[in-house]
């Protein structure tokens, strides 16, 4: 039985995708480094930050931190000016979860004032118990570092606990945590990509039934 649902922010809650890569992109351009496509800027998205430009651009410590900086002063910028939409469904499927007496956690890569405060515009942080970002775990993403944290702050386990994302990070993270595991098709990765879940879902609203026991 599910009791803990652990969910990933962008992609599967957020549709940031835009916004992470313009602003990819922008970093890249101002600080007169190779331009790349928006395809393998998006291929990033999961990683924390700083892993991003070391994926993207094969480049050393020094260098991603400098990229870090940039991008975070830009996205701050990008953030008051472009409005992220949530998902389809998810509002009020998060909702009936909570209704239901599901625990919800978030687990993500991104900052945590950050998903404070999407959360808030959102209107869902009344419905999530805890948010656990990448700067309070020893390990990122696919480490279960995040998924354990989650669960000891809730007082779940990892038997009665179910990890939903949209990259092969998320997937392996809840392996490695020992959760099931639920891929939305809709996000930054492919169904390929999340083959190896317990679930895929393509809407959000599935997973209502995927929690509750109804799908096999």
């Amino acid at each position: 039985m599910i009791r803990t649902v652990i969910l990933d922010f962008d992609g599967t809650i957020g549709d940031t995708c835009g916004l992470i890569v313009r602003t990819m992109r922008q970093t890249l351009a101002e600080l007169g480094l190779p331009p790349h496509a928006d395809g393998e800027c998006a291929a990033t998205i999961g990683l924390p930050l700083r892993q991003c430009f070391v994926k993207l651009l094969g480049c050393d410590g020094p260098e991603a931190a400098r990229c870090e900086n940039k991008y975070r002063e830009l996205f701050a910028r990008n953030n008051a000016e472009y409005r992220v939409a949530v998902f389809p469904h998810v509002v009020e499927t998060m909702r009936r979860l909570h209704g239901e007496g599901y625990t919800l956690a978030i687990a993500s890569s991104r900052s945590r004032r950050s998903l404070l405060d999407f959360l808030a515009d959102m209107r869902l942080a009344d419905v999530v118990r805890c948010v656990v970002a990448s700067t309070d775990v020893e390990h990122a993403k696919p480490a279960p570092d995040m998924a354990l944290r989650a669960l000891g702050e809730t007082g779940g386990s990892a038997a009665e606990a179910i990890m939903v994302g949209d990259t092969w990070f998320d997937i392996e993270m809840g392996r490695r945590a020992g959760t099931l595991t639920c891929g939305v098709t809709y996000g930054n990765g492919s169904r390929r990509d999340l083959a190896a879940a317990d679930f895929l879902i393509d809407d959000f609203a599935d997973l209502a039934a995927v929690v509750n026991g109804q799908v096999k």
